[in-house]
């Protein structure tokens, strides 16, 4: 089994969805599962990811070679975010097997539901934050002297937030868990 994430920000996504998804499928007992990061056209932002454009000659270039196409965005606090998903899953659903999430807000609240964070932290007000990369991500990375490593401290952070993809379905039901169960239904079905 082939599967491709594609990311809104190739350069920093990556480091976060990559090893989540490569745990969150060996734990539907798919151990030998492939997991790829498009890599070209690499995106950068969302508009580029909901272009049905650029979508459609993404899954053409990987005819054949993938199995899942998963497309992870971040929300950005726009509530009509998930209804244009919705539209580029139901244009290709009949060829492809399309998963689009949004991210609520950003990608890396999905890294920090799996992590231990500081004890005044409160989960609730950081998944809540629409801003929560620059009001909480970024905060950590610099407190754990990770600011200047790959990503901005996602390569580290993302691989050990992987070990807890139980806890970040748990603490994002409403988009991270959605897109576990439905991949999870696709993965089984394969």
């Amino acid at each position: 089994m082939n599967i491709l994430i594609i990311p809104e920000d190739f350069l920093k996504d990556q480091f976060i969805l990559k090893p989540i998804f490569v745990r969150l499928i060996q734990s539907f007992g798919k151990t030998r599962a492939k997991v790829r990061v498009c890599q070209e056209p690499r995106l950068r932002g969302v508009d580029q990811a909901l272009d049905p454009q650029q979508v459609s000659e993404i899954l053409e270039r990987y005819r054949g070679m993938m199995d899942i196409f998963i497309l992870c965005v971040d929300r950005d606090n726009n509530e009509h975010r998930r209804r244009k998903l919705d539209a580029l899953e139901s244009n290709y659903g009949g060829q492809w097997v399309l998963l689009a999430e949004n991210a609520w807000e950003e990608i890396e609240t999905w890294l920090l539901a799996g992590l231990e964070l500081p004890a005044d932290w409160i989960w609730k007000e950081v998944r809540a934050e629409k801003d929560v990369k620059e009001r909480y991500f970024e905060l950590l990375a610099e407190q754990r002297g990770l600011s200047e490593t790959l990503g901005g401290g996602r390569k580290h952070l993302g691989e050990e937030a992987a070990h807890q993809v139980g806890l970040i379905r748990e603490k994002c039901p409403d988009d991270f868990d959605s897109l576990a169960r439905r991949l999870e239904a696709a993965v089984q079905g394969d």
